[in-house]
């Protein structure tokens, strides 16, 4: 048992972020390696784009559970790359309506089979033990309970129960 697997949940956020790290690295290796210029950091919103079409900066935020001023900063990253347009929305003219451009339609389309593939190993990386299976949700469970009363009010809580 390692330093981090030792110490239980005191080290949870540690572990989820050395995963994550991990992880993004290995995505950002394979797009790498295909020679596709995309970075994992953007997955979230080109995702949303490639099913939606058409979003404002609002509905990605909601979608992401993000700050408006969080999904402004990918969205001008990505305008800045020329993958994202900026127009007037069709919905409301009043509202600006963030799309593919011709080079990001292009892109989306090259990256699908990496996120097919993705989803194939993480199946089978899931199916390789009989815990792994229930990671998504655990995970699901926890953002859940988490929304109900955040680890700040839990800790608060148990930290005012042992000063009684």
């Amino acid at each position: 048992m390692n330093f981090y697997q030792s110490l239980g949940f005191l080290v949870f956020g540690s572990r989820l972020k050395r995963l994550s790290d991990t992880f993004l690295q290995d995505v950002n290796k394979v797009y790498k390696a295909h020679k596709i210029a995309f970075d994992a950091s953007w997955f979230p919103v080109f995702y949303i784009l490639s099913r939606k079409k058409e979003v404002s900066i609002r509905e990605i935020a909601d979608e992401l559970g993000i700050t408006h001023s969080a999904a402004s900063q990918v969205v001008t990253g990505l305008q800045e790359k020329g993958l994202v347009k900026m127009a007037v929305s069709r919905k409301d003219a009043r509202a600006k309506a963030i799309s593919f451009t011709a080079k990001g339609e292009k892109l989306q389309q090259k990256i699908e089979p990496v996120w097919q593939a993705l989803q194939q190993a993480m199946e089978q990386l899931a199916c390789e033990g009989n815990k792994s299976k229930q990671v998504l949700q655990g995970l699901t469970e926890m953002e859940t309970h988490l929304q109900e009363q955040s680890l700040f009010s839990r800790i608060e809580t148990v930290l005012a129960s042992q000063q009684a």
